[in-house]
């Protein structure tokens, strides 16, 4: 009885020595998969980093093209005489025309208080202007780019009254300025149709 109790016992002793050092769970295999998990997740945080580097370059470009956007929004429009009617001129020189009468002023490259339009950026810009005049008078107006006749429309004392206008494509460079002048002993009228004006729009930037 003894000696098979003895035999039980190391039977019983050899099964839990085996399940202790044969696991049914292969280590070598986990391990592997722990290994692989590890690099799959070192994967993902390289690939968050490249994204999050990805929105900032995104998120730059965004700003600087609103910004490059706002800055090249550039438009005005405006009309000799803020209210009423009126002549301007003759006088013994030449005058600049000061247009108060502001449609518009996107950019705010249009002084009002001088009537000069001051060039921004470098780009390719379109001006136009208009004047008016009544019967038996003269009207000459010039556009000038930093002091240098551009363009310019002229009415010699027509019987009824008289109208002119031109137009004219420049490159500017920052800082050119542009505006009209009234020649020497002549005039231009205006009133609330605002029939002597002045506008300009950048066309696309250098």
């Amino acid at each position: 009885m003894a000696v098979l109790q003895i035999v039980l016992l190391f039977c019983v002793g050899s099964s839990i020595a085996e399940d202790l050092f044969s696991p049914n769970v292969n280590i070598i295999t986990e391990l592997e998969k722990l290994k692989n998990m590890e690099e799959r997740i070192q994967k993902l945080e390289n690939e968050n980093e490249a994204l999050k580097t990805l929105l900032q370059e995104s998120q730059i470009k965004i700003e600087h093209f609103q910004k490059d956007n706002e800055v090249n929004k550039i438009a005005f429009s405006a009309g000799l005489m803020a209210s009423g009617q009126g002549q301007t001129g003759p006088i013994n020189s030449e005058e600049i025309l000061v247009y108060k009468k502001v449609f518009s002023n996107i950019g705010n490259a249009y002084d009002s208080n001088t009537g000069i339009f001051t060039a921004p950026v470098k780009g390719v810009y379109y001006f136009r202007f208009y004047g008016h005049c009544h019967g038996g008078t003269t009207m000459a107006i010039s556009l000038q780019k930093n002091g240098v006749t551009q363009c310019s429309v002229f009415a010699w004392k027509p019987t009824s009254n008289g109208n002119g206008s031109n137009g004219v494509v420049l490159t500017l460079e920052p800082g050119d300025k542009m505006y009209t002048k009234l020649w020497r002993n002549t005039w231009t009228y205006d009133d609330p149709a605002s029939y002597t004006s002045f506008s300009g729009f950048l066309i696309f930037p250098l």
